[in-house]
C-alpha cells in the first residue's frame, strides 16, 4: 500500500512502512472478523455496507470477481524460503500470540469443526461458523478458569457448549444459557491467509497437525 501524503510504501499484513519517509513506522491493527457477508449481516442487521465507487468501477480498475481463482495458477514467488511441504496457496488461519505463531490449515478446521489449543501459554479454540466458512477465535477462560468447548451434537442450531458447566454458547462468544449465562469471550485476531504469505510474515510459525497440536 502506498500513502498519498508521502508516498511511503506500507506491508499490507504487518501495516509497517518499508520504503520512503516513514520506513519504519507501523499502522495500528484494528481488529476484524472473518466472517461471510451472509453471517455478518445476520449478526449486524443495521450494519452499513460500504458501496464500490461508481467511477473506479466503470473505469474497470476494480479486481475481477474471479481475481482468486485467477490467481491459483500463478507460480508463487517470494524473497523468502518457505515450507513446501504444504502447498503454497493452502488457506490457512493464522494466530499470533505474545509473538508466537501457528497456522492453522482451513481443511484441518473444516474437519474437526472446533479446535482447542494452547499458544504462548494462552488457551484458546477456533471454531468454523454453521456456514463452513466463517472462523472466529476466542480465549476459552472465564472468571480465572480454564474451560474445554465442543459442538453441541444434534442441536437445532448452531450451539457450543462447555464440558465443566454445560453453559451454551453462539458463534458470537456468548452463553446464552446455563451457569455463565451473560458471559462473552474475548476473542482472539485471526488472519485466513495463503500459506506462503502467512510463512513469509512469520517465519517461525508453529502449524497445526490434525490430531496434534
Amino acid at each position: 500500500m502506498r500513502d498519498l501524503e508521502t508516498g511511503s510504501w506500507w506491508q499490507q499484513v504487518t501495516g509497517e512502512a518499508i520504503q520512503g519517509p516513514l520506513k519504519g513506522q507501523r499502522l495500528e491493527t484494528v481488529f476484524h472478523d472473518e466472517l461471510t457477508f451472509g453471517l455478518w449481516r445476520r449478526e449486524q442487521p443495521e450494519g452499513r455496507v460500504l458501496r464500490p465507487n461508481e467511477e473506479i468501477a466503470k473505469a474497470g480498475k476494480y479486481a475481477p470477481a474471479n481475481w482468486e481463482q485467477g490467481m491459483t495458477a500463478r507460480p508463487v514467488t517470494t524473497s523468502f524460503p518457505f515450507d513446501k511441504s504444504i502447498e503454497p496457496r493452502t488457506l490457512i488461519v493464522g494466530v499470533d500470540i505474545k509473538n508466537v505463531s501457528k497456522a492453522y490449515p482451513l481443511t484441518a478446521l473444516m474437519k474437526q469443526q472446533l479446535i482447542l489449543d494452547d499458544i504462548a501459554g494462552t488457551p484458546i479454540f477456533l471454531v468454523l461458523g454453521e456456514d463452513k466458512s466463517s472462523v472466529r477465535a476466542y480465549e476459552r477462560v472465564v472468571d480465572g478458569r480454564k474451560l474445554e468447548f465442543l459442538l453441541k451434537p444434534d442441536a437445532a442450531s448452531f450451539t457450543i457448549v462447555d464440558a465443566e458447566t454445560g453453559s451454551e454458547w453462539d458463534f458470537t462468544g456468548r452463553a446464552l444459557s446455563g451457569p455463565l449465562t451473560g458471559k462473552q469471550l474475548s476473542k482472539v485476531a485471526i488472519l485466513k491467509d495463503y500459506w506462503f504469505d502467512w510463512q513469509t510474515y512469520h517465519p517461525k510459525t508453529l502449524v497445526y497437525d490434525l490430531g496434534n497440536r
